[in-house]
């Protein structure tokens, strides 16, 4: 596949990322990875434990607090690479989410306190945001604060909260002021998930795992340096949050491996001079180069000190459909392969959790506000319609 990153210095940095994974990745892990099956937690840890000893847990992290100094150019293709190489995706919440609302909006002891967990995989976040009546209009929910002495009391619940049985941890979008305009109400909270009256209750999907949960807060204490920023300014911070999120969602380097794997599952099916099959992939690609050309105009306007905003939405919502489109070709390619119980042999496992990866990757245009959500912030605060 074309590649839009290939400098001497450029292949340099590859040539150090692959020598790195080689000598650390598990190779039940990369197996795993490769396959597209589920993976456990012991999966991340291990592999977060291997990038911390070498300072390369939070690649968009300043130096100052952890981060391994990587210009935009090393930042991206250390995200393709690992792609590339099967490495775990490392949990995003601490890492891409939070943490950067911490440097930005925290106080310095939430970031002496949090930060350093977070490089180092002791804490696990996890997102409270969306409820049961509050999805992609994230301004309706319901879970609220109520002023005590020395804190709030908050209670409610959350929905599709990804890998919370794993976490300690989770920050919560929460209504501190019912009275005002919706938006204008909201606080961020962190909150203890071994805090005595949470609970979690796991959903289970159609791909068969339980990877999001329901979370129940009931009459919870959170002290007020358990706060971020400023209360009631809540959605100022989600907003930025989210439009940090997005801002990689497009998947460049994931969409490059999945690429490759369908190319090989074309082959191994006898189906690589298939026009159909061949067709879609070369406009498959096309999209991904597309994708990636306008990932790296963003980044050097970020990087020239010019604010991008709601235009990331456009990566949320091409990103997730050209990764989507790939499972369908994947899952094409298959055929009644697909269906064979994962875990079992066929054609060498070039077919094993084709339908797992399929019916997982659903979520993609749903999480971080709804495809359909993301369309209308452009047309309204990119195209002024």
């Amino acid at each position: 596949m074309t590649d839009l990153l290939n400098s001497p210095e450029d292949h340099a940095f590859r040539r150090e990322l692959r020598t790195f994974v080689s000598e650390n990745l598990d190779a039940e892990t990369r197996r795993k990875v490769s396959r597209g099956a589920p993976l456990d937690r012991k999966d991340f840890e291990q592999w977060q434990s291997s990038l911390h000893k070498v300072g390369w847990v939070a690649p968009a992290w300043p130096v100052e607090h952890g981060g391994p100094g990587w210009n935009t150019r090393q930042r991206m293709i250390a995200d393709e690479e690992f792609f590339r190489l099967h490495t775990p995706p490392l949990p995003g919440f601490g890492l891409k989410m939070i943490g950067p609302i911490l440097m930005r909006f925290g106080t310095k002891a939430q970031q002496e306190r949090f930060l350093p967990r977070i490089l180092s995989g002791e804490d696990w976040w996890c997102q409270g945001f969306s409820e049961p009546g509050a999805g992609s209009d994230l301004a309706s929910l319901r879970m609220k604060a109520i002023r005590t002495e020395g804190g709030w009391i908050l209670s409610g619940s959350k929905t599709w909260t990804t890998y919370a049985q794993y976490a300690n941890w989770i920050f919560c979008l929460v209504r501190t002021d019912p009275e005002v305009k919706k938006q204008e109400g909201i606080s961020m909270m962190l909150v203890d998930m071994s805090s005595e009256n949470v609970t979690r209750r796991p959903i289970r999907l159609m791909d068969g795992t339980e990877e999001v949960n329901e979370i129940f807060v009931n009459d919870v204490f959170v002290p007020d340096e358990m706060v971020v920023g400023e209360i009631n300014k809540g959605w100022t911070y989600a907003k930025a949050l989210l439009e940090h999120e997005r801002f990689g969602i497009g998947g460049i380097g994931r969409s490059k491996h999945l690429l490759q794997r369908v190319r090989e599952m074309a082959v191994a099916a006898g189906r690589e001079n298939d026009t159909e099959v061949a067709n879609a992939l070369d406009a498959l690609e096309i999209d991904i180069i597309a994708v990636e050309a306008t990932t790296l105009r963003f980044m050097a306007a970020v990087d020239a000190g010019e604010k991008i905003g709601a235009e990331t939405s456009l990566l949320k919502v091409r990103g997730t459909e050209i990764q989507q489109a790939l499972t369908e070709v994947m899952l094409d390619i298959a055929g009644p392969a697909a269906l064979r119980k994962r875990g079992g042999q066929c054609v060498e496992d070039t077919f094993e959790n084709v339908t797992y990866q399929f019916l997982n990757w659903r979520k993609l245009s749903i999480y971080g506000g709804s495809n359909e959500i993301q369309r209308g912030i452009l047309a309204s605060q990119v195209l002024g319609l």
